[in-house]
């Protein structure tokens, strides 16, 4: 479809948001993951993970100046590259048969059909891109590649482990070469959320946002609740309009108006709502899994209570030479210790450890056979990786 259609047909799309838009946003028809039974603030919530910016376009547009890099050089291809996802339910029928998937103006005309996940942007009248934003979608969704490779239906809480937040934020042309060094060095799938605080680096995994209504501490290092992590992210990362306060850290920040509090109850809500995927029929050996069970229980069960659960919701952290975990990250934080990460659809969002240190669930259970001192058979130990899968 040539240029000049797909940008009139986001007119069109345009007015089908604003009539549903006061319910869940647009493209919502025809959602992969509205909740059973949703109620009135988890569809609120929903609307917030996938399209709030807490008014964070200042710092994306104006500090960062990143519409001028998406309008003169982010081409849909280059995008999908970097792991930048296209919710399909928000296209026309039929609108990138014909669409030139290697020019910026694509990319701007995608923009304004609200159709990149986890970005909201204003287009002029003349097709020029003048703010960009971010919202919680944009680390922590992903498509389900139905219509392409990173074209798809919506995913939310999946951890987008192909997006390069560091390349894209190092495109900005108002950082210094060291600043850029940094963010480039981090990969696919991984941020550092506390390196614009310290000046350190030891990114992480990009964490999924589904499994976790009885998760209370929500972070690697155990320092708060979920919104209490919204609230951090919002305000130092996304740089929305909102108030944070941590003298743990001895950080505070206040804004008025406070954007972000007030969107808080809600967006936990719909994220609480996310439940972990199962594994894809086919995928687990059944009788192995279930040998595996056994040793998770007698191995693995007293800190992940519950069978997939954690200890820190009893309050108890770990020691990194506790789990034999790097400690460089947590030596950051308040806490100086990790938690008991939950475990949920792990078969679907590898790699694992908070700074991706196991490739796979075999890297994990081998890494806790020698710190723990375990000593699994080479049966137990596979039978024990499939059992993970289940999780």
């Amino acid at each position: 479809m040539p240029l000049p259609k797909l940008l009139a047909l986001t007119t069109c799309a345009a007015a089908a948001c604003a009539a549903v838009a006061a319910i869940s946003g647009c493209g919502d028809q025809a959602m992969s993951q509205e909740p059973a039974a949703a109620s009135g603030q988890t569809l609120e919530g929903q609307n917030v993970f996938r399209y709030e910016t807490f008014g964070d376009e200042k710092f994306w547009t104006e500090t960062l100046r990143l519409h001028e890099v998406v309008e003169k050089s982010v081409d849909p291809t280059t995008g999908l590259s970097v792991g930048l996802k296209v919710d399909a339910d928000a296209l026309p029928a039929g609108i990138l048969d014909d669409a030139d998937l290697k020019s910026p103006a694509t990319t701007v005309a995608l923009l304004k059909l609200n159709a990149i996940v986890g970005l909201q942007a204003k287009v002029d009248e003349n097709g020029r891109l003048i703010q960009l934003g971010v919202t919680c979608a944009l680390c922590h969704s992903t498509v389900d590649d139905s219509v392409a490779p990173g074209i798809g239906r919506r995913r939310d809480g999946w951890p987008n482990r192909d997006l390069n937040v560091g390349a894209i934020i190092a495109l900005s042309p108002a950082l210094t070469p060291e600043q850029k060094k940094v963010y480039s060095s981090w990969g696919p799938g991984k941020y550092d959320p506390r390196y614009n605080q310290d000046g350190k680096s030891t990114p992480l995994v990009i964490p999924p946002a589904y499994g976790l209504a009885k998760v209370e501490k929500v972070t690697y290092t155990g320092e708060g609740s979920i919104s209490y992590w919204n609230a951090y992210v919002a305000v130092t990362q996304m740089h929305g309009q909102g108030n944070f306060s941590d003298p743990r850290i001895g950080l505070e920040v206040t804004a008025s108006p406070d954007l972000v509090t007030p969107k808080l109850e809600a967006l936990a809500a719909y994220q609480h709502s996310l439940a972990a995927p199962p594994p894809p029929a086919g995928t687990v050996n059944a009788a192995a899994a279930g040998r595996g069970k056994l040793v998770f229980n007698q191995t693995c069960a007293v800190c992940h209570l519950g069978g997939s659960g954690t200890d820190s919701n009893d309050g108890r952290l770990h020691a990194p030479a506790e789990t034999g975990m790097n400690a460089d990250y947590a030596a950051r934080t308040s806490s100086l210790k990790y938690r008991t990460t939950p475990l949920r659809g792990l078969w679907q969002h590898p790699p694992y450890f908070h700074d991706g240190s196991a490739a796979s669930l075999a890297d994990v259970v081998k890494h806790y056979n020698t710190a723990r001192s375990l000593g699994l058979s080479a049966d137990q130990k596979s039978d024990l990786a499939e059992y993970l899968k289940t999780l």
